[in-house]
Parts: C-alpha cells; structure tokens; sequence
C-alpha cells in the first residue's frame, strides 16, 4: 500500500458468492491486527460505531452529511488527524481513496451512493480503515489478500457490521459491498461479539444481513469447541484420542485430515499445538489431561483437554 496509491471498496450487483471460501485469510488477518496493534490497543475498540452516528436521512444535504459521517468513522477509527474530503463520481467500484501522505483524504464514493445513502457509512467505513491501515504500516500481499484484510479489520474494530448491512438479497436482484462474503463478515462479527459481549443484532436494517451473521456466528462457535478444547464435541473428543493414541506410538505421524491440532515434542514432553479460538495465533501446550492455557497474544484463557 504505497503512497499516493488507490484503494477501492468492491460492490456487486451480481450474484453473491456465500459461505467461507476466504476463512484462513480471515484468520490470518485477526492475528495480524493483535500482533500490530496488541492486546490493549484492540481493546481500545471495545465499543462500536453507533448506528446513530452512521444514519443519513434523506433530508440531510448530501455532502455535509458525508463529511458528517466520515467524520465519525474517522474518530471511531481513532484518526483524529486524518481529515476525509468525500465527493461522488461515475466509477466501476463502489469508493476509492488516495493514499497521499496527509494530513487530508480524498475518497470517491460511486454516484449510486447519491440515491443509496443508508449504505453511504459501509462505504466510508471500508475506506478510512484503508487510510488506518496505511498508517500502522499493516498489509497483506496482493489486492485481493490485501482487501480481505481491510474488510476483516473494519469489522473486528466495530465499523464493518455497515458492511453486512448493506447486504440485501431476493429473486431478482443482490448488493453486497466488500471483498468478504456476508457468512465471512458474520463470522468476523461474531468474533468481535464474543472478544467484547456484545451483540450487533439490533442494529441490523437488512433481514439478510442478520440471516449471514447468525450462519458466521455458528461457525465462529465451531472454533470455542475444537479439539483440545474443554468444550469439545463426543465425536471431535474421540477423534482427538484416536490421533493422540497414533502420535505417542509413532511422535512423527500426522492428525487426522483437517484436525485443527498438530502433536509434537515439547520440553516436559509430548505436546499439541492448536489456534486460539479468538485470535488464532498457535498455542502449544503439554499433553497432560486437563490444563488452563493463557494466550500470550489477546489474553484469552482457554480450558483444555489434552
């Protein structure tokens, strides 16, 4: 994300591809905003942007509420040297935003926007993280890794459930802004609302929006009962004992396919090293029967079964 570079906000008129094809990033991109931001700077965003400070009326003239709500995304976002200058253009994708040095910003929103102003603070939201983003330095390779990214860190920090609100879907048509699927944004979401006991639900507006954030949160529920976790399931627990039994009899044989743990050799003995279900950073521990694990990363304890 170079200087003077553009980044532009994807929106689909198009059918929306749903489920979790880009999870792994997804996880990848929690644990990067830990390790950049750590452990208290995460919880600094322990609040979301309210809905109250994103809502524009058709009433309210168009640029001076733009500017309003930029303007709320940018605190929320702690920016408060970043000045955001919005207009409205003709372009393919849904907003851009030069990436010049500052100490202003220019984004583009897409003409739609004019007529579509509930969905003018998901547009916003994904832009000014880009801006956030630009300035701690945070990237991943490639556009399209690099957007996930993007979409990840503006939902984790409490502004993307604008994102997965403006996703509607019926027979005939769809609008999904971003990169991530809305299952995707769910399950991002859902790992905020845990991190932080919190609940979005209320502030949904779109019936869909709130169908793929119940899909995310049970998937995001699978990660707090795997294997060697305490609240692990009979079948996933009889799984993890077999691989286990195989591993002390031969310490160089693999887990079963997609096991989300790995055994290994540790300094008190054999061990099992597996993803924090919050952060997803690898933990590794004794294989020892029942143990308390702590994340060195966001500081989660974890109970486990080993």
């Amino acid at each position: 994300m170079a200087d003077g570079g553009r980044n532009r906000a994807r929106s689909t008129d198009s059918p929306v591809v749903h489920g979790f094809p880009h999870l792994e990033t997804v996880r990848s991109a929690i644990t990067a905003l830990y390790r950049r931001l750590s452990y208290d700077g995460v919880r600094g965003y322990a609040t979301s942007l309210a809905p109250v400070d994103a809502a524009f009326s058709d009433q309210e003239d168009l640029h001076l509420g733009a500017q309003r709500v930029a303007r709320s995304v940018v605190r929320h976002l702690r920016l408060p040297e970043a000045r955001m200058i919005v207009g409205f253009r003709a372009m393919e994708h849904a907003a851009s935003v030069e990436l010049a040095a500052g100490p202003e910003y220019f984004v583009e929103l897409n003409d739609r926007f004019r007529t579509h102003r509930r969905d003018i603070g998901a547009a916003l939201a994904h832009e000014v993280t880009h801006v956030l983003l630009h300035r701690l330095g945070l990237e991943f390779p490639g556009t399209r890794d690099n957007e996930i990214l993007t979409d990840t860190v503006t939902t984790y920090l409490g502004a993307g459930w604008l994102l997965l609100d403006a996703f509607r879907e019926d027979a005939v048509s769809s609008q999904k802004l971003g990169y991530l699927t809305p299952e995707e944004f769910g399950y991002v979401l859902a790992k905020r609302a845990f991190a932080f006991d919190e609940d979005p639900s209320p502030w949904f507006t779109s019936p869909q929006a709130y169908e793929a954030f119940t899909a995310g949160r049970q998937r995001a529920l699978r990660d707090l009962r795997q294997p060697p976790l305490a609240a692990a399931g009979r079948a996933d627990r009889r799984r993890y004992a077999r691989d286990r039994r195989h591993a002390r009899n031969d310490p160089g044989a693999p887990a079963s396919p997609g096991a989300p743990y790995a055994f290994g050799s540790g300094p008190a003995g054999p061990a099992v090293s597996f993803a924090c279900p919050t952060c997803h950073q690898r933990i590794r521990v004794p294989v020892r029967g029942r143990v308390r694990a702590r994340c060195g990363l966001c500081r989660t304890v974890l109970d486990c079964d080993t």
